[in-house]
This record gives C-alpha cells, structure tokens and sequence, in this order.
C-alpha cells in the first residue's frame, strides 16, 4: 500500500500515512498523518486534503512555539494545583513538562501532548494533554495514559 505525503515546510519532516504492521503481517492504516521528530506532528485525517487543511494551525503553533508551550504548562499547573500558582511554580512546570506531540484535530484544534521529565508531577505512563481552540485559546486540560 503506498503512503501518502504532504508537501510541508523542509524543517517540519515529510507527513505521511501512520500505519501499523501486525504480527500476521497485515497492515493497519491510522487515520492520521504524522512526523515522527521531537516534537511528533500529528494531523488527524483520513486523506491528504483533509490534513492538508489542517497545516495552517500548525503554522500557528510553529509561529510562536515556546508562547504555546507556555500556555500549555501553565494551564497544566492552574488546573492541578491548588489555589493561584505562584511563578516558581509556573517556571517549573515549564522546564518539567517537554513538549512531546503537537496534534491537530479536524475544526482545527491543537493539543499539546506533554511528558513530565522530572517524574515528579504525574505517575509513570499518564501525560498531561493542552486542547486549545482555533483561536490558540485552551479550552481543556486532561491526563491521559
């Protein structure tokens, strides 16, 4: 079965179709697109021109990465923490929690998919995850496993 690409900016990686080889040797084809690098890129689309519509919004977080990534930990922190987050505690979460995955959902909606570096904010194998709106606004907060 042949991949699909996108044409992307050269510093992004190639996108293609995430498939799985089973065991049995079958092939399951994902309904994403992705690029696997620090972060991975994942457009969630079952065809090129429908993930083609989505690099827009990932131009949006490229533009102004570390401002994202900073929404993204801070919003971790105000939503776990107790009371009104003191800087230190900000400061920290942003060194703590590593950008992982960037995933743009159909609607155009980017989740921040972070990874606690330190282990000491969440238990082994959950991650906090940042969904934010078309506008670049967070809009919820999850952990997920």
């Amino acid at each position: 079965m042949p991949h699909s690409s996108l044409p992307v900016p050269s510093d992004w990686g190639v996108f293609t179709r995430a498939t799985t080889v089973l065991t049995d040797g079958d092939t399951l084809v994902h309904d994403w697109f992705t690029v696997d690098g620090e972060p991975e890129l994942m457009l969630r689309a079952t065809d090129s021109a429908e993930a083609t519509a989505l690099l827009p919004a990932l131009g949006a977080f490229f533009a102004d990465r570390a401002a994202w990534h900073r929404r993204a930990t801070d919003a971790v922190v105000t939503r776990f923490g107790e009371g009104d987050p003191e800087p230190t505690e900000l400061d920290d979460a942003a060194d703590d929690l590593v950008l992982a995955t960037v995933e743009v959902l159909p609607g155009r909606e980017v989740v921040l998919h972070l990874d606690d570096s330190c282990g000491q904010h969440f238990p082994d194998g959950y991650w906090p995850a940042v969904r934010f709106d078309e506008s670049g606004a967070v809009v919820d907060v999850t952990v997920e496993a």
